[in-house]
């Protein structure tokens, strides 16, 4: 599914209007219309009962107000709270006030403290006239720019008590007021919402930091042409279960040797767990084969943790990787497919030295993560001159360190954060993808700089050590059965949190890393379901 910024969205819109020719009102009138077909499908029908919509000074508001003439229409009874004067609205909405005021909808207007404590106590003692059905966010969408101030914030305090207090759901329309539509940050204040309904595309901040304001989030059509949004060129999208159409289905004709074979250098003394959950996982993506180089001392450990595996003793490094392996890895790598280098491998000053020559001179497709990615940043020119493919997988912290940015500021605004490096940067024409992890994990492409993908699946039980791991296994496993890097990625990502959403199902949080990867083959058939295809 691809998403929109909210400036690319008001140009959707603006398209629609003026020059395709459907008139704004009528968008207005199927999103509000849809939107509590919403409200009816997730909490039950509004007959009888009181719906509590906060009118803002935009099209959300009207919004709203369409919204409330439809409650009207089914039986309930619309409660209608505006932020501004009605008359001082414009355009369709104020066309859908004129028509709320004829139809006699109750409504309450709160300019000043004095409105706002009226507010407070018919909210407190349920003043109304008849059993409360939900709250409806109507006072700002994705465009909103500025920090909720004075009686906006407020009143958003007053509807996230009421909600809490009297265990209501709340419906935001378009984006919960108060959240960015294109960062996910949070201006001030924000509307916590059960439900959100958005119009047309979804757009970066219903997934980024988790949406955990946005609550189940559903997106409708209101009539924006999809030729519309295919001459728009969107650069962004999100990663859903429509990403299993890059699965690549498998032949029954085949052997181990068809589906490549991994190299993997990670592991340090402590740290041996970190290589063996990116074995697991690589094993698990459905690759032929993987090899672990691992520091002579800790080979024990390594040769009796995963029989499926296969393992090399590198004899200078002891403890950690030291550099005078290097060209015995160079020689061990020759009939490899691809290489995950990272996980465990700790940051003593010989293992940087090994890091970096065989990100920048061993030509194969490379995950690179975790201890790789710091000492990477020990060395920050070396980071553009890629002997081949490369992917990226920091968590916001190695983001720090790679681009010299505070990890609030790469949380602030994560797609820029993760679209760090472009085509020009790249000393070669060799592919840099960032694969930036956590709520709302981001991944971009140097080769496009533009595109950027944004993953749905995944839930707070990842909130645990090697979950990194088994992501850079996977990915690593996908480059190896012969997916472009970004596709690798992309799959990579989106299966990774699905087989935690599988285990989340069950037990909600306390699963392990190496669960999740024993899940990963039941992430892709249920991604691949849709998609199946029974001639060989």
């Amino acid at each position: 599914m691809k998403l929109a910024t909210s400036t690319q969205m008001q140009l959707l819109d603006q398209v629609t209007i003026n020059e395709i020719g459907i008139p704004g009102i009528v968008l207005m009138e199927n999103a509000g219309k849809e939107t509590v077909n919403q409200m009816e499908a997730a909490f039950g029908p509004v007959c009888h009962k009181t719906v509590i919509i906060f009118i803002g000074p935009g099209n959300n508001g009207g919004d709203g107000l369409v919204i409330g003439r439809h409650i009207l229409q089914r039986g309930g009874v619309p409660y209608l709270v505006y932020l501004v004067p009605p008359e001082k609205l414009g355009g369709d909405a104020a066309i859908n006030a004129s028509v709320c005021e004829k139809l006699q909808i109750q409504t309450m207007t709160v300019l000043d403290e004095e409105d706002i404590a009226t507010l407070r106590k018919n909210t407190r003692d349920l003043h109304f006239s008849s059993p409360v059905h939900s709250l409806v966010d109507g006072l700002f969408g994705s465009g909103l720019k500025r920090t909720l101030e004075g009686r906006f914030a407020t009143v958003v305090q007053v509807m996230n008590g009421f909600a809490h207090s009297h265990n209501l759901p709340v419906v935001a329309v378009d984006i919960p007021s108060g959240l960015s539509g294109d960062t996910g940050e949070i201006m001030g204040y924000c509307v916590r919402a059960n439900l959100t309904v958005t119009y047309g595309l979804a757009q970066p901040g219903h997934f980024l930091h988790g949406g955990e304001h946005v609550g189940r989030l559903k997106v409708i059509d209101i009539s924006i042409p999809n030729q519309v949004v295919e001459e728009a060129s969107l650069p962004g999208r999100i990663l859903d279960h429509s990403t299993g159409n890059l699965l690549h289905p498998r032949n029954k004709a085949t052997h181990k040797g068809s589906f490549g074979h991994l190299l993997i250098v990670a592991g340090s003394e402590g740290k041996t767990g970190a290589a063996i959950l990116a074995a697991q996982a690589a094993l698990r993506s459905g690759c032929g084969l993987v090899t672990m180089a691992v520091p002579a001392d800790l080979h024990a450990i390594f040769e009796t943790s995963l029989p499926e595996a296969m393992t090399v003793a590198l004899p200078s490094s002891t403890r950690y990787f030291s550099s005078y392996d290097y060209t015995l890895l160079q020689e061990i790598a020759e009939n490899k497919d691809a290489v995950v280098l990272g996980p465990g491998l700790g940051t003593n000053a010989d293992t940087g030295k090994l890091v970096h020559k065989l990100y920048s001179e061993l030509a194969l497709p490379m995950v690179v993560d975790a201890d790789a990615l710091n000492l990477l940043a020990m060395e920050p020119d070396c980071i553009n001159k890629p002997a081949e493919a490369r992917i990226l997988t920091p968590h916001p912290g190695e983001m720090s360190r790679l681009i010299n940015k505070s990890t609030a500021e790469i949380q602030k605004d994560r797609i820029q954060a993760a679209s760090w490096l472009s085509k020009e940067q790249v000393n070669n024409n060799n592919e840099i993808i960032t694969v930036l992890k956590g709520a709302g994990t981001v991944l971009s492409t140097s080769a496009n700089s533009s595109c950027w993908a944004i993953n749905s699946s995944g839930n707070s039980g990842m909130a645990t050590g090697g979950m990194g791991d088994v992501l850079a296994g996977l990915i690593g496993g996908l480059l190896v059965q012969d997916y472009a890097p970004w596709d690798a990625a992309q799959v990579g990502t989106y299966a990774h949190g699905l087989a935690a959403d599988i285990l989340a199902e069950k037990q909600s949080h306390g699963f392990l890393a190496s669960e999740v990867a024993a899940a990963l083959p039941l992430a892709m058939a249920k991604m691949l379901e849709p998609y199946k295809s029974y001639e060989y």
